[in-house]
């Protein structure tokens, strides 16, 4: 089976940022009282010259402009939401239509805020048993649109946004292992149905996401035989800080090997991973050889791990 490689990374946040501050006053909340139960700052909104679909062929544009590839190489664009706007044609293709690519495979995964780790593990497995050699995967969600502003559960964390990763066939030995479960039977704790508002049940949430993450990647470590010190960094959905502090404290590993950025990029569901996976690559925090672990979990219920090098 090939390997793969991730070769190019973007991301888009809207033009609208939005503070603590509007929100607190328009729910009559203590000055500190999000930041203390989330982690966030800000978060970003859309206006209306932006929508799903342009923030994700801005985020793909921008992993297209960094690697300096012909657009035309991409065999896959495979997307991950959970707010798309059309049920057909779906997001990607659409992302195919604007950048006029000619010949790919297009698909939209629906598959909760964990979304992006099962179209990345999908893209892999084309590549894997050499159906294309190239792909990329798109995170994207414009939840301003289906948050409802009254709710202190959900108002006060989502945030709109996407991110893109382009990965490609490798000659070398590229680590890599993926865990993904699914839990439909509690899947009321987390909805949106077509044309209404999120609903969250967030100590249920919470309960879910720290004890099914921590077995997810206890499982992934012992499948490939590495121990946790030997990951430089384990990327989560950026659900609520407290959630990834939990973690972190049931793996008994420093806070620090988590990567979070949700003080300044709110929740953005699908888009969460691959905005915080560019950043780091922005950062020059990751270096070739390095190996990492990307860990999703939320509405599905769905829980998704990949561990692999950079």
């Amino acid at each position: 089976m090939k390997n793969i490689k991730v070769v190019s990374t973007g991301y888009y946040l809207p033009k609208i940022k939005i503070l603590n501050e509007e929100i607190s006053n328009k729910l009559e909340l203590e000055d500190d009282y999000i930041f203390k139960r989330t982690g966030i700052k800000q978060r970003y909104y859309i206006n209306e010259d932006e929508d799903i679909i342009s923030m994700a062929i801005n985020a793909t544009n921008n992993a297209i402009e960094k690697l300096k590839i012909n657009k035309q190489e991409i065999e896959m664009i495979i997307v991950a939401t959970t707010t798309t706007d059309n049920l057909m044609p779906g997001i990607s293709y659409m992302i195919q239509k604007q950048l006029d690519i000619e010949n790919t495979i297009c698909l939209d995964v629906l598959a909760g805020c964990s979304g992006y780790i099962n179209a990345l593990d999908i893209a892999r497995t084309y590549i894997a048993i050499d159906k294309i050699k190239t792909a990329v995967v798109i995170g994207v969600d414009c939840l301003s649109k289906y948050t409802n502003h009254e709710d202190i559960n959900t108002s006060i964390i989502l945030s709109d946004g996407a991110g893109a990763t382009i990965i490609s066939e490798s000659e070398q030995e590229e680590l890599y292992y993926s865990y993904i479960k699914s839990e439909g039977q509690k899947s009321d704790i987390l909805t949106c149905k077509v044309n209404e508002k999120i609903y969250m049940d967030g100590i249920e949430i919470y309960k879910y996401a720290v004890t099914e993450t921590v077995k997810s990647i206890n499982k992934i470590l012992k499948e490939s035989n590495e121990e946790i010190e030997n990951i430089k960094y384990i990327i989560p959905h950026q659900s609520n800080q407290r959630i990834m502090n939990s973690i972190a404290k049931k793996l008994n590993i420093d806070i620090n090997k988590i990567y979070t950025n949700i003080e300044y990029t709110g929740n953005t569901f699908c888009a969460s991973i691959p905005i915080a996976l560019n950043e780091l690559f922005e950062k020059k925090l990751l270096n070739k050889g390095d190996k990492i672990i990307l860990l999703g979990y939320g509405g599905g219920l769905n829980t998704g791990t990949i561990l692999l090098e950079v």
